[in-house]
Formats: C-alpha cells, structure tokens, sequence
C-alpha cells in the first residue's frame, strides 16, 4: 500500500473530491484526519470512511481560520504521531461572471480561501513535517487556470495564484525535505458535476448521456475524469513512490487539455 503507516491530513472532505481523496488514503494504508467545516456530515463522513474509527479522525475546520488550523494539526499529531502529507482540496469554487458582471466580493473570498487558506493550514502542516523529518504536500489546482470552460474567471485566478505560490513553497519547504506538488482537474464525474449535467439534460429535452457527450465525445479518452481518479494521484503525490517530485504539476484530464 502506497501511504501504509503515514498520516494524511485531507481538508475539504465533502460528497465529492475530499471524501475521495481521503477514501483513497485509507485504502492505501494511511491514517487520515478529515477536516470540513460542517461537523455533522464530516463525521458521519468519518464514520462510513472508517466504521471502527481506528484510522480516521473528523476535526472541524474552517482553513482561513489560523487557530483552527493550529488545532487541526494539533489534533492529527496527538491522535497519530505525526504529519506525513496534506491533501489541500477546501476551496470556494463559486465565483462567476466575467468583468462587468462578476461580484468583486466573490473574488476576495475565492482569494481568501483558495490562496491564502491553503497557505494557513500549511504553516502548522509544515512546522509538523519539519519536525519529523519531511513530507509531502498535494495542493488541487484547476484547469480553469489555463483554459476556460465556465465563466469563472475569479475561481480560475485564484487557482493560478496557488499554482504560482507553490512553486516557491517547493523551493523554500524543500530544504525540509517537504515536497509541494499540485494535480490539476478539469471537469471531475462527481455529484456536483452529475447535479449539472442532469439540470442542463432536462432543460434541453435530452437525455444526460448526450449532454456528457456533447462536452467529453472530443477527448482523447472519450470520458470524463472521476473525482476517485483525480484523488488517487494526489495519492501518488503524497506518497514516497514521488519521493523526488516537487514543484509539479499534473493535469488529470483524460486529456482534454494537454500541457
């Protein structure tokens, strides 16, 4: 198993990419400490995850909350020795419109969370890894940053900031022996993505294969990315089999765009 014995800190866990990338990590050998800020569905994400709860922790968190961030942390130490990788999936996705129509409040809150959230959690993360010796941080990035499909140019600038941040996160945790590594989605098969192809299918009288295919039938791989697949290489990232990976990103796509 790629992450047997090590601990994975996974923000973010909801119905979707979080729950994923932690249900990979547990499958893959790892204790997990999940971190959402809704505490009642995270823990009974916690408990369908791990129904002995022998490897999973729920702790819940709001990432651009500094002290809770610091608990977090605390938390995953106390319960399981250490830190060995942080999985970094919370964001705030809902910011559209272009120029003249977007909400500028939408965009400080997608920069708030998206970038500086990421960086909030990462400061106990890394104080943890560097304590015991290394590890390896798994940002999700978005292919919005580099081709647009819906009109979410503040979501998409956001993820590109993150992006850039973390190339020197890479150079300035690596004399820690802390990798900084992001996957980059495109459109991901999960219930939010399934919500709004069903919702376009009825408006449009068709039926939902034909409005998924209208969008993937050109992709090298006929198909669309699931959510499980973009976690389990962030899985990869985390684990020792990309020991000498940093600063890299990797598109998760089925090849829609190729970078």
């Amino acid at each position: 198993m790629l992450l047997d014995g090590k601990t994975v800190i996974v923000t973010g866990v909801g119905s979707g990419l979080g729950r994923e990338c932690a249900a990979a990590a547990l499958r893959e050998g790892a204790n997990v400490v999940l971190a959402a800020r809704t505490k009642d569905a995270l823990e009974a994400t916690c408990a369908e995850l791990d129904p002995d709860g022998d490897r999973a922790l729920a702790v819940p968190t709001d990432i651009t909350d500094a002290q809770a961030c610091s608990a977090l942390v605390r938390s995953a130490v106390e319960r399981f020795r250490s830190v060995d990788a942080l999985i970094q999936v919370a964001a705030f996705e809902y910011v559209f419109g272009g120029l003249r129509d977007s909400d500028f409040d939408d965009w400080r809150k997608a920069f708030e969370t998206n970038v500086l959230g990421a960086l909030t959690v990462l400061r106990p993360v890394a104080d943890a890894m560097k304590e015991s010796g290394g590890g390896s941080v798994v940002l999700i990035g978005s292919q919005a940053t580099f081709k647009p499909n819906l009109p979410q140019a503040g979501y998409a600038a956001s993820k590109g900031a993150l992006l850039s941040a973390m190339y020197y996160l890479a150079d300035e945790l690596g004399a820690d022996n802390i990798r900084c590594n992001m996957v980059v989605p495109s459109w991901m098969w999960g219930p939010q993505v399934q919500m709004f192809m069903e919702g376009k299918a009825k408006h449009k009288g068709v039926s939902l294969d034909e409005v998924v295919n209208e969008l993937v039938g050109k992709f090298p791989l006929r198909r669309m990315t699931e959510d499980g697949e973009v976690a389990d290489v962030a899985a990869f990232f985390a684990s020792d089999l990309a020991k000498a990976v940093t600063g890299q990103h990797l598109m998760v796509n089925a090849g829609e765009l190729m970078h």
